[in-house]
């Protein structure tokens, strides 16, 4: 029997780093919405694996190779703990890692768990990984003449969060379709934008994330699945990614995103394309002024004028509106909905005997964070 090096050089299926580096992944939008049951390290080496899949020719046995030297490089490994390491990150993914995935029938859903990679083999002499695909994964992997979704593996290669991998796969889903439909046509102009400014329900994306769970408080679950991903992203990745929540009553309901690519620059690094920057910077202001209006209005702004949190000369001042708006004024709310309106009454006429605390030049901040500190305690005497 053929070893795995002789296996591997025969199908002439092991890549070299190099190679790996200038990889795409390629999977079916059906894959792209499902929920990934694992953390990070099994669901890159889930992508590393299928940026090996030459859909041209598919292979054998739903069987490729790769290079351990090129796997370590890949997951940035170089201490001297990493061959266990490796070890354990396999035996992990095979043991809980899955993808559950929805699928719309004629009767309604029909839901499917898939452990992706159920074999994988190597031994202490050689340098080749074998990595043996579930025979049921292979039709989201190589069945892809409608809805599927291509993106860098290069670019999954720098997201450490698993929130920020599956936000960047479901981000380039949409923005494949938007580049698609901008050349090819089929689709009405608004319907083309809505793909490169796409909306999804809170809901959804608790879903997809698998956080239906977790993150429970609305600041927590922005910090954790749309903040810090998005700043990984927007550092390490080709694109550039802006939000803002859409409101249903005092809910925050769903979250619509803005996309914007890079171009590669001369030393191989990402530069934002000048029309999606000024597109960017312009949608931002808009934004910007649509939330200091909503502020101008509040009740709220009223309330920090009469305990003179606010000046008449700050209220010009459209950043620090729009901040208040979109950071303060919904816990705010929060607040309202515990203690009443003259609870909220009551916490700004104490934060106002404070005011001397705080500095004038930051009161969106102290705000913010005068209401964070105070809400938990309320919570906790509602129960």
């Amino acid at each position: 029997m053929s070893s795995i090096t002789e296996k591997a050089k025969n199908q002439k299926q092991v890549l070299t780093l190099n190679e790996l580096s200038k990889r795409k992944v390629v999977e079916h939008n059906s894959l792209i919405t499902s929920i990934a049951k694992m953390d990070k390290t099994p669901l890159k080496m889930f992508e590393l694996a299928v940026s090996c899949i030459n859909t041209e020719e598919p292979p054998k046995d739903n069987t490729v190779y790769l290079s351990k030297r090129d796997l370590f490089a890949f997951f940035k490994v170089s201490d001297n703990d990493k061959h266990s390491r490796f070890k354990e990150a396999v035996e992990k993914m095979q043991k809980t890692a899955y993808f559950q995935i929805k699928e719309v029938k004629e009767k309604g859903y029909e839901m499917t768990s898939i452990v992706p990679i159920p074999t994988v083999k190597w031994n202490s002499y050689n340098d080749e990984v074998l990595i043996r695909f579930n025979q049921d994964i292979m039709p989201y992997l190589i069945d892809l003449k409608k809805n599927f979704t291509q993106h860098a593996l290069s670019d999954i290669a720098e997201l450490n969060s698993k929130y920020s991998i599956i936000l960047y796969r479901w981000l380039s889903m949409n923005y494949n379709q938007y580049e698609h439909y901008s050349v090819k046509g089929g689709r009405r102009a608004e319907q083309v934008e809505s793909y490169r400014n796409p909306s999804i329900t809170v809901k959804e994306l608790r879903e997809m994330t698998d956080t239906v769970n977790e993150y429970k408080i609305m600041n927590d679950f922005t910090r954790w699945i749309l903040e810090k991903p998005l700043e990984e992203m927007n550092a390490h990745t080709s694109f550039n990614v802006t939000y803002e929540k859409v409101k249903k009553g005092r809910s925050i309901d769903s979250i619509q995103f803005h996309i914007g690519k890079k171009r590669m620059a001369d030393d191989n690094s990402y530069k934002l394309d000048d029309r999606a920057y000024q597109e960017d910077k312009a949608r931002k202001a808009e934004t910007e002024d649509k939330l200091a209006i909503e502020a101008m209005k509040s009740k709220y702004t009223r309330l920090l004028l009469d305990n003179m949190l606010l000046s008449p000369y700050e209220m010009t001042d459209t950043s620090l509106m729009a901040g208040l708006q979109a950071h303060v004024y919904p816990l705010y709310d929060e607040l309202k909905a515990l203690r009443g309106l003259n609870g909220v009454k009551d916490h700004l006429s104490y934060v106002s005997s404070k005011r001397e605390e705080y500095s004038k030049h930051n009161i969106a901040k102290y705000l913010k964070k005068s209401i964070e500190q105070y809400l938990p305690t309320v919570k906790r005497q509602e129960l």
